[in-house]
């Protein structure tokens, strides 16, 4: 009797600890609208320098938002994510803020010392992350539509950056940094649904769900 009444109590509180954790991380506010913006903001500069819009030159603005918001930032809002239990996102913010980390790192420590192979190099570094982005638009059809849109031309800017680097094209690379300005506007309208979810307390604007029926 004193066993069973010691198992039951062990059931007890492991059922009580695993309830307590899962409304802990119910009470943890949304990262995703804080991933998506720093995954916006950072694409987006970036893809102004792509398409033209502004000189190659002022590019290294860019660096420092690739370490602080679109690295720091989206990873750390990829580890919140773990604690919600989306795997999704945990995977998708962490990944991505680890692109723009190494990104930083690369222009900033390395891509001096790859000589004439930088160009190779370099394109299939986006081609690789063209083809990730390909896995997770899988995934992401059980998710939202922004989110599928978000995927599409995430992948398609990889490919076009990617195949722009390695052919030497300007007008590939150009190509890219449009369609980057696009995906940038995108991940911030899913953002922005994300917010005004929260602050409104009822959805607001449309991102319809792709669950199962």
């Amino acid at each position: 009797m004193a066993a069973h009444a010691e198992l039951a109590a062990d059931s007890g509180g492991a059922a009580n600890a695993a309830e307590w954790a899962s409304e802990s991380a119910r009470s943890i506010a949304d990262p995703a609208p804080l991933g998506l913006s720093a995954f916006a903001l950072t694409t987006f500069l970036l893809s102004l320098v792509n398409a033209g819009l502004i000189p190659t030159a002022a590019e290294p603005v860019v660096f420092g938002l690739a370490l602080a918001y679109g690295g720091v930032g989206q990873f750390a809002a990829g580890m919140w994510e773990f604690r919600k239990g989306n795997t999704f996102g945990a995977t998708a913010f962490g990944s991505y803020g680890a692109f723009w980390l190494s990104y930083w790192a690369l222009v900033t420590f390395y891509v001096k010392s790859l000589g004439t192979s930088a160009p190779t190099a370099i394109g299939w570094f986006l081609i690789s992350w063209g083809i990730f982005t390909t896995i997770m638009l899988v995934a992401s059809l059980r998710t939202t539509a922004a989110l599928v849109a978000l995927f599409v031309l995430l992948a398609a800017t990889f490919y076009f950056l990617g195949a722009g680097a390695l052919n030497a094209s300007a007008t590939v690379t150009k190509i890219g940094g449009w369609l980057g300005i696009i995906t940038a506007a995108v991940a911030w309208y899913t953002a922005l649904a994300g917010v005004v979810a929260s602050t409104f307390g009822r959805p607001v604007l449309p991102n319809p769900p792709l669950g199962r029926r």
